[in-house]
């Protein structure tokens, strides 16, 4: 098993644990009206202190092991990150969890998240020996779906109104990508 670490890097991108100073940016970021919409669980608008108390809650769960996530940044500029990626609810008995993302809207259509897809993929099947990772996105927002078939991940169905956004009902689609799975 590779051990976790609080840093991954890509060709162009640094993964990198959150920390305490990021939350007036995260709260920034996630709390944008794009950001919120299209993401099942980031409300808004989002305070500094949600942001704040997100913050604890990730460094809590990379303490014990339960979630592992970190602000996606531009090797250039580690401190500015752009995006947010996640493995997370870990579940060991089953070996599985989910992967999250988001990216701010001024930096999508360059492969950021898919970099970052790959290298958390490489951790959760390398690293934590993790046998299954799914993912959801609402149906609204098939630009996500593009991603995880892009990180080679089978569309698994929707699941008809699984959320509430916006005092709406959202269909939630859903993906998994198996350890057995081509890489």
């Amino acid at each position: 098993m590779i051990s976790t670490s609080q840093f991954l890097n890509t060709e162009r991108l640094t993964l990198r644990s959150f920390v305490q100073v990021d939350a007036s940016r995260l709260a920034q970021l996630a709390g944008n009206r794009n950001i919120s919409d299209t993401m099942i669980s980031v409300p808004h608008p989002y305070s500094t202190e949600q942001a704040s108390s997100a913050i604890t809650g990730f460094l809590g769960d990379f303490a014990t092991r339960r979630g592992f996530h970190y602000a996606m940044a531009l090797r250039s500029d580690t401190d500015n990150f752009v995006g947010y990626i996640a493995l997370k609810d870990i579940d060991w008995e089953h070996r599985q969890t989910e992967l999250s993302f988001w990216l701010d809207s001024g930096h999508t259509g360059r492969g950021y998240v898919t970099e970052a897809g790959r290298a958390m993929l490489v951790l959760a099947f390398e690293g934590l020996e993790l046998n299954r990772v799914c993912a959801y996105h609402m149906r609204r927002n098939p630009a996500s779906g593009k991603v995880l078939n892009r990180l080679g991940f089978a569309r698994e169905g929707c699941l008809r109104q699984r959320v509430m956004k916006w005092n709406k009902f959202e269909d939630a689609c859903v993906w998994a990508k198996l350890r057995q799975d081509p890489r």
